[in-house]
């Protein structure tokens, strides 16, 4: 089974294929992943893997870590373009996020005052006004929308019960342009069920979401890791440049397209 990538707090830098230069921020355990999704292409594999036993890293261990490895980057000129919190799972579901989050901008302040924050929450905590208020403070709030068909998201997300995709939208369209839509583009099957978000019913149906949402910035992906469903494919560049530029007719938003 495909397990965990991130066996600490703070990760990296890595090349991201979006963002630049990036470090990571691991809020789950170093040895198991918590998530309110189990997307089919997560790069951390199945929530099935168990939590681990290292528990959530501590508000303190986050900032101490970040700061000691700010520091040696900053001696040692090492150039960065964005913090990212990332990692095992939904970053949002740890308790101290919004505290975290201020301690993550005063650090950025101090050691690297260019340099951008993002987060990359799958959007199921954004009605939260806590969770709402810390993504408001970041550079990139970047939102998972992969599917606006109720069966799609379903299968290929699967989100915790009590998920609502009407309601996601609506949240997400609070956010306006302070936000930033991320679709994984993606086709295959699992255990028997067609999957693909790329047909022009999929399409169709994300842009009159992105049209309600209307975000800063879509960001169209698709499969770059081993994924723990092997029978999913990724989309070749052509096609997410087409559909890219479908999006971008209909709705006049910008899309960035990573392949």
């Amino acid at each position: 089974m495909q397990t965990v990538l991130f066996h600490s707090t703070i990760f990296g830098p890595i090349h991201s294929r979006r963002l630049g230069s990036s470090l990571g921020i691991n809020l789950m355990p170093d040895d198991g992943k918590i998530c309110s999704f189990d997307c089919l292409y997560c790069e951390a594999g199945y929530n099935a893997q168990g939590k681990g036993s290292s528990g959530l890293p501590s508000r303190e261990k986050v900032r101490i870590d970040l700061e000691r490895k700010l520091a040696s980057m900053q001696s040692d000129g090492h150039p960065l373009d964005v913090i990212t919190f990332s990692g095992n799972g939904e970053p949002t579901l740890h308790p101290d996020f919004a505290d975290i989050i201020d301690d993550t901008i005063a650090l950025r302040d101090k050691y690297f005052p260019d340099v951008k924050i993002s987060v990359l929450t799958n959007a199921t905590r954004i009605g939260r006004p806590a969770v709402a208020d810390a993504l408001r403070k970041v550079d990139n709030n970047i939102m998972k929308l992969d599917s606006a068909v109720e069966a799609t998201v379903e299968a290929l997300d699967r989100p915790n019960a009590g998920y609502s995709l009407e309601k996601t939208i609506e949240y997400l369209a609070g956010f306006g342009e302070q936000g930033i839509v991320q679709t994984m583009m993606c086709c295959g099957e699992h255990d028997g069920t067609i999957i693909d978000n790329t047909t022009d019913e999929e399409v169709e149906a994300l842009i009159a979401a992105y049209r309600v949402i209307k975000p800063r910035e879509i960001m169209l992906y698709t499969i770059d890791r081993p994924t723990p469903e092997i029978n999913l494919k990724r989309v070749s560049k052509d096609k997410l440049d087409s559909i890219a530029a479908r999006i971008t007719a209909a709705t006049g938003i910008p899309v960035q397209v990573s392949a």
